[in-house]
């Protein structure tokens, strides 16, 4: 009997072969008793002007985290962008070098940056955008520029740009945010050409 080895693991070929049938036998099994519906989303009601698009909810994120100093943000409108599972993950690099990240739920990242964008004043426009779609899912690239006035921003002077890599579920009727992962350009990471307007 022929054998197939896999990270030092013998299985005989006809014991994979069942497994594999095993496996997609139990898939819809799984499916029906994990999967999880967008109607049943316990969140705030969107305006729908900010999610029947990917340029508009993309559009309505950066706008929801833009405001003075001083100026709370509307943190229900941004509820209603996001699925209750989503996530926001900022990552980079540390002082010593090594690379770091922050998992947050939405909750988490409200909490935790909401008052620092709040109490410091804080705009972010996008800059360029590289989008791929496959059914209802889409992924962006979307190069950002932050600011910490409205002064800044309309002369450009950002203090700090990067990308934010952004996850999109379309559920038939509305765009949800399902992640974002974004990363700050450095000196020594620039962004390419590609991700850039000049690209």
């Amino acid at each position: 009997m022929r054998s197939t080895q896999k990270s030092g693991i013998h299985m005989p070929t006809k014991v994979l072969g069942l497994f594999a049938a095993v496996l997609a036998l139990a898939q819809p099994a799984v499916a029906q008793n994990q999967a999880r519906s967008t109607a049943d989303a316990d969140v705030p009601a969107a305006r729908p002007e900010d999610v029947e698009s990917v340029d508009a909810i993309l559009n309505a994120v950066y706008d929801v985290i833009s405001g003075p100093a001083g100026e709370t943000r509307d943190w229900d409108r941004m509820r209603s962008l996001f699925l209750p599972e989503a996530r926001l993950i900022p990552s980079g690099k540390a002082q010593d070098g090594s690379t770091r990240y922050l998992v947050w739920s939405l909750e988490e990242y409200i909490s935790s940056a909401g008052g620092q964008l709040e109490e410091n004043g804080f705009f972010e426009q996008e800059a360029f955008r590289v989008e791929e779609r496959f059914g209802n899912i889409a992924h962006v690239f979307s190069t950002y520029e932050s600011f910490h006035t409205v002064e800044e921003m309309e002369a450009g002077a950002h203090f700090v740009r990067g990308i934010n890599s952004f996850q999109l579920l379309f559920d038939g009727e509305r765009w949800w945010v399902v992640q974002i992962y974004w990363q700050a350009e450095t000196p020594d990471q620039p962004i390419p050409d590609r991700y850039l307007d000049a690209g």
